[in-house]
């Protein structure tokens, strides 16, 4: 028996997680400052108990922010998950390149790293959003007719 691989569409990959990273991004401008993700997390989260009381809109509304929030709190938390499974160097050029106050250029990034732009371009990069996609369950598979007739 043996396991293979399935094939990714690195494109379709690769704009998955640049979508994943947006939405982080802008989740965090919506965490209040306390709850930012942390090395260590300080926080739990508790499920709301529900039962069939009647509630008000008032109410209703209320609910429906808490539930968004939670919502956010929980991306933010499995993105920051995702992240730290990346080895040290990963995490460093993907916090320089994408996730920091200032986002920089990937020569930036491959320069401070020290390593060459071939290098940075055609393995580094590409095995970052390849983990970083397994990681946040974003790959995407390339159908097998695809494979089969040998396009793409």
């Amino acid at each position: 028996m043996s396991f293979v691989l399935p094939e990714i569409d690195r494109k379709a990959t690769q704009e998955a997680v640049e979508g994943a990273i947006e939405k982080y991004r802008f989740y965090l401008m919506s965490v209040p400052e306390e709850k930012l993700p942390q090395v260590t997390p300080k926080y739990t989260l508790e499920l709301p108990v529900f039962s069939n009381q009647f509630h008000s809109t008032t109410e209703q509304i209320a609910i429906e922010r808490v539930d968004e929030e939670r919502k956010r709190q929980s991306y933010v938390e499995f993105f920051r998950k995702a992240v730290n499974r990346l080895s040290p160097r990963e995490r460093q050029a993907l916090i320089l390149r994408y996730l920091g106050e200032e986002e920089l250029f990937d020569y930036e990034v491959y320069n401070q790293l020290g390593m060459s732009e071939s290098y940075y371009h055609q393995k580094f990069k590409p095995r970052i959003f390849y983990k970083l996609a397994f990681a946040l369950k974003v790959e995407v598979i390339k159908p097998k007719e695809e494979k089969e007739n040998g396009i793409l």
